[in-house]
Formats: C-alpha cells, structure tokens, sequence
C-alpha cells in the first residue's frame, strides 16, 4: 500500500480496524498496565482512573477478541475472581506503544505552544468601537 511518498505493508482495508484498535487511549493504557503483570479487573480500574466500568469492560473484550489480553476465571476462589494478562501477541505490542508514550513526553510541551497558537490564531478578534 502507498501513502504519499512512503510504501506502507499490507492492505489498508485490514490494517484500519487495527489500528483503530490498538491506537484507541483505553486500549493502549490498558495493554500497557497489563505490560507490568496480570492484574484483576479492579486493579485494572484503579490504575486506569479515568476510565468507566462499562469503557473498561468493552475494552477488555476487543482486546480478547483481538488476541491481544487473555481471561482467566479462578472458580475455585470465594468469590470467583478473574484476571487480565496479555498474550504473548500482546506482549509485542507493549514496545511500540511504550515508544509512542515516549515521544509523547517529548513533544508534549511542543504540541501544547503550538495548539495554543492555533487556538489564538482562530479566535475572533474582538471589535474595537471607533
């Protein structure tokens, strides 16, 4: 597949919807909480503060679908618990996104002068009465 100047592999029409995926925030912090260890769905909740139950339960499961987070129920526990741990398909995606977070922090004051300069830019100036 070409983009612009820069030959990119595979067929868009199927690389979309993973990137879609694995680039949506809940999916990227939870894989990467889960880079740590396996952790319980309330663990998870905590580390992840921002994120809703019904947002980390949906996350979760496109994760599982996708191959990326393993389930695993212990029954023989009062009550039952359930835990989250990444495949090992998970588990290569934890660079990628790690690098990601890092040129993020990197650029993070960057990015906010220039949003700011295109906010002000965009602003309608006031009217001055004359």
């Amino acid at each position: 597949m070409k983009l612009g100047h820069m030959s990119v592999p595979g067929d868009c029409n199927r690389i979309s919807p993973i990137l879609s995926q694995v680039g949506n925030k809940w999916a990227a912090l939870t894989v990467l909480v889960l880079s740590e260890k396996p952790k319980r769905y309330n663990q998870l909740r905590r580390e992840i503060e921002t994120i809703s139950q019904r947002m980390l339960t949906v996350t979760l499961r496109a994760l599982e679908r996708d191959g990326l987070v393993q389930r695993e129920v212990f029954a023989d526990k009062t009550p039952p618990q359930v835990e989250y741990r990444l495949t090992p398909l998970g588990e290569t995606l934890v660079g990628p996104l790690f690098a990601l977070c890092e040129w993020s922090a990197l650029n993070c004051d960057d990015i906010e002068r220039n949003q700011a300069a295109y906010d002000m830019a965009q602003t309608p100036k006031a009217k001055v009465a004359g």
